[in-house]
């Protein structure tokens, strides 16, 4: 489901009807730019790649140091079976682990691939910019942009010159928004 933008919405930027395109078709390109959009930006959240239990303290190391505290709540994702909230209890001199209470058989260390994550609790890039109107903007664009290269005939959509654009989905995408989103990019992400 959708987080920053609707399908009314975008149905109303493309000019298409509800007959023709339905929320749930519309909703798969928000999704998709949403995913393309939402992890680029500063958020309260860390790639998580190692977890462990060791006398019922859960070890959480993330990928790159993290800011959470005691006392805060985060959610735990992409982590299989420990997937779920809990409460820092300590945060190491070790500045990429975090730990929290779990009453669980202990557990040697293992790899979380591909990456989980760790986020405040209404920390996620979705709850922080919903109303921010250039992220909605660059997602109505970025999704816009999916529905057109989905919808073209052969996958390939003309410019306004007329001139075919077969690479509108290569990395230059992102490139269109960067105007719009720069002042929340999180630049700690850029290199990794």
């Amino acid at each position: 489901m959708p987080n920053i933008i609707t399908a009314d919405e975008l149905r109303a930027v493309l000019g298409v009807s509800e007959s023709l395109y339905s929320d749930a078709y519309l909703d798969q390109m928000i999704e998709s730019a949403e995913a393309t959009i939402l992890p680029m930006l500063t958020q309260y959240q860390s790639a998580v790649v190692a977890t462990r239990i060791d006398n019922n303290v859960l070890y959480i190391d993330t990928l790159r140091p993290n800011y959470f505290v005691p006392g805060q709540t985060v959610i735990l994702a992409g982590c299989g079976a420990l997937d779920d909230e809990y409460t820092v209890t300590g945060h190491t001199v070790h500045a990429f682990q975090v730990t929290a209470a779990l009453t669980h058989a202990d557990q040697i260390t293992t790899p979380v691939i591909p990456a989980g994550t760790i986020t405040l609790d209404g920390g996620s890039a979705a709850e922080l910019y919903a109303n921010v109107p250039p992220i909605k903007t660059a997602i109505l664009i970025v999704s816009t942009e999916i529905f057109q290269s989905v919808t073209a005939p052969g996958g390939q959509i003309e410019g306004v010159d007329f001139a075919p654009t077969p690479f509108r989905m290569g990395r230059s995408l992102q490139n269109r928004v960067i105007g719009l989103i720069s002042a929340f990019y999180d630049v700690d992400s850029i290199c990794q």
